[in-house]
């Protein structure tokens, strides 16, 4: 491994132990880390959800994080599947940093399928465990490594959960912790929209933008301009201004922006390569950003 892949050990005697995390009940002695933890990182928000989540949660913990980490914000989630995956990916994505806390040993990935994702977050900022190298991921590792999710962060965001779930296991230690609890609404009908709304019944603070939840924490930030990073042509400009986090089919894309479906193809094709635009089953595209 080389030097950014390397684990080292950080007490709480360390001046890189993370300030958010000492005064809380039962800080971890030790955090084995990869990467690198900065004094910038104390600006955080947490952002978890449910591991079998909906396109729709996956695009809205993405969005969140790029706005988030736009404005100097670090994400801190878990490196599951789903909500957390997502997460991390839009933090990247914006070029901002990330922090996942894992549930076994730092050298470990888990789930395997994150390999990649592991190695970006590595390079742009930390994988911390509390758990030692080579310790196996079991279930009763994964609520307490969530009060270290929650520690490292100024406030938590549910984005998506069934009742019961790993994520108002965070959500309870965010409040223990004096964090603020924020949840983002969803559909009625799903399961995994009873988490976040049992939240909000109970005094969590309704999140349908970035600017929510830096108003609420008091973060400074200026107007979001989603993918104002990235250089668009006029016809990718058009495609990308009508989409939205609800899938659309190309056909129907291509009517609303009156162009040609095989154009709308390629300009969508263009948008994706961009990190702008995510491709589903069936022809279908959704916002990203």
């Amino acid at each position: 491994m080389g030097d950014n892949d390397g684990i080292r050990v950080v007490t709480r005697d360390d001046g890189e132990y993370p300030a958010r995390l000492q005064p809380i009940s039962d800080p971890p002695r030790e955090l084995f880390v990869r990467g690198t933890l900065l004094p910038q990182d104390e600006i955080a928000v947490a952002i978890v959800g449910a591991r079998r989540s909906s396109e729709y949660g996956k695009a809205v913990a993405r969005r969140l994080a790029a706005d988030l980490a736009a404005c100097g914000v670090t994400i801190v989630s878990g490196m599951a599947r789903g909500i957390d995956g997502a997460a991390h990916q839009g933090a990247l994505d914006a070029g901002g940093r990330t922090i996942a806390v894992l549930g076994c040993g730092p050298d470990i990935v888990y789930p395997r399928v994150h390999a990649p994702l592991m190695d970006r977050i590595v390079r742009s900022g930390a994988v911390v465990s509390e758990f030692s190298p080579g310790t196996p991921p079991r279930p009763e590792q994964f609520p307490q490594r969530n009060r270290i999710i929650s520690g490292l962060a100024k406030g938590v965001v549910v984005v998506e959960g069934r009742i019961g779930s790993g994520s108002l296991i965070t959500a309870d230690f965010a409040l223990e912790q004096g964090r603020e609890v924020f949840a983002v609404p969803g559909n009625i009908f799903e399961e995994t929209s009873w988490a976040p709304h049992q939240l909000v019944s109970q005094g969590a603070r309704l999140v349908a933008s970035a600017s929510d939840i830096l108003d609420e924490l008091e973060i400074p930030h200026g107007p979001a301009q989603p993918g104002a990073a990235v250089s668009l042509d006029d016809g990718e400009r058009a495609v990308w201004a009508l989409l939205s986090l609800t899938p659309q089919h190309v056909d129907r894309i291509a009517a609303l922006c009156g162009l040609p479906v095989a154009l709308t193809i390629r300009l969508l094709l263009s948008l994706e390569a961009k990190g702008l635009v995510g491709a589903l089953a069936g022809q279908r595209y959704v916002r990203k950003v």
